[in-house]
């Protein structure tokens, strides 16, 4: 059953109030009214509206205050506020509000008008409650409804959860912030090969630490899978010094405080494969047979994936798929940030503020470290050309 929305109205336009309760409550919501504003934000948290209507030409400008509070309140500044605002006075009153909004129209307001900005506003609140502020991808509840909506259309899909092996012990090392270039850019790598090798309606969820999550069909996972390790593995080893990429491991300590060596990352993808429409299976399910695939294969080392194919008519059996890389093409290759580099054309702190905008936006990281003035074109080529004839 869908959940009931909350929309808190707040204007001392008594008609305006009506009308809006009149629509609101037609379309299914919940409606709160209030005919003025107060600083104590207590009865709004109480009722925890997904959405407050403020009719800005009604209420004086200390009541206003009322929206600085609410987004300065860490239990409430995620509650999307759209205002209502007279045409003549719009500038003044947009900039006594400053940051206190997320949304405007003009009073008086067509209700549908109204009706898609709150829905609007409600859908961004939730993905960006939802959603991992370093990678900008959805995690926690969104990726249960992405599941929740494949299992509840019965289609095929295949469900893959990916794991940095080693990452706590990468980050130990090399601190937090190196250890979050490595998640961005993990989560560049994935959204890259969904892109090219999966489908149009494919879904990528970042649940959180080095944890991914991808939704594809069966007929695709294993290109993806294959891809991913391919561009991680070429990619993920130059976060580490010269010297320990050379050596292959890094000098660590355990709990007990005794000295080990631990490899360079790799990955471990887990899938679940749901091929018969029919097949009674619950998210709980899924969750099971994930853990129980990762934990077996956190026992081999190296960058590998396997699908769970128990219940199936083609293999009753688990089978890890390892996938072994070619050394001979790895060690020739060189990111274009690590040549350039080399060749002291940038920095590395250059090249890590240009990564982070690379992976963000999806730019070519020579056109970003152009438009920072970082590089010049006749040195971008000539980077170019060294990579390639490695190759």
């Amino acid at each position: 059953m869908e959940e009931i929305k909350k929309i808190l109205i707040i204007s001392s336009d008594k008609n305006l109030r009506e009308v809006l309760n009149f629509c609101f409550d037609g379309w299914g919501y919940e409606v709160f009214l209030r005919d003025s504003l107060i600083q104590d934000i207590t009865p709004i948290k109480k009722i925890s509206p997904d959405v407050i209507v403020v009719d800005v030409h009604s209420a004086s400008k200390a009541q206003l205050e009322i929206c600085h509070i609410l987004k300065d309140e860490f239990t409430t500044n995620f509650i999307p506020i759209i205002t209502l605002i007279n045409k003549r006075q719009l500038k003044r009153q947009l900039l006594n509000l400053k940051y206190g909004v997320d949304d405007y129209l003009i009073k008086p307001p067509d209700p549908l008008d109204l009706r898609v900005r709150v829905e609007m506003a409600i859908k961004r609140a939730q993905y960006s409650f939802y959603a991992t502020p370093l990678t900008g991808l959805p995690s926690g509840r969104i990726i249960e409804e992405a599941l929740k909506d494949r299992l509840k259309k019965r289609i095929s899909f295949s469900f893959g959860y990916v794991d940095i092996d080693n990452f706590k012990s990468f980050n130990d090392v090399y601190g937090y912030i190196k250890g979050d270039s490595v998640i961005m850019q993990t989560a560049y790598i994935l959204y890259t090969v969904i892109k090219r090798f999966g489908n149009k309606d494919d879904f990528i969820g970042h649940i959180g630490g080095d944890d991914f999550v991808f939704i594809t069909t069966p007929e695709e996972y294993k290109e993806i899978c294959q891809n991913f390790i391919l561009m991680f593995d070429r990619i993920i080893s130059f976060h580490y010094s010269p010297e320990d990429r050379k050596q292959g491991f890094i000098i660590t300590k355990d709990r007990t405080h005794k000295i080990k060596r631990i490899s360079l990352m790799s990955v471990s993808i887990a899938v679940v494969n749901k091929r018969n429409p029919s097949e009674s299976v619950n998210l709980i399910e899924i969750s099971e047979r994930i853990a129980e695939i990762k934990r077996y294969l956190k026992s081999i080392p190296g960058s590998k994936f396997m699908a769970e194919r128990r219940n199936r008519h083609i293999d009753e059996s688990l089978t890890p798929q390892i996938y072994k890389k070619q050394e001979n093409s790895l060690d020739s290759y060189k990111p274009l940030g690590q040549i350039l580099v080399e060749k002291n054309v940038i920095s590395s702190e250059q090249l890590d503020e240009a990564l982070r905008i690379h992976w963000k936006r999806g730019v070519i990281l020579g056109d970003i470290l152009k438009e920072l003035g970082f590089l010049k074109e006749e040195e971008l080529k000539e980077a170019l050309n060294t990579q390639t004839s490695n190759l």
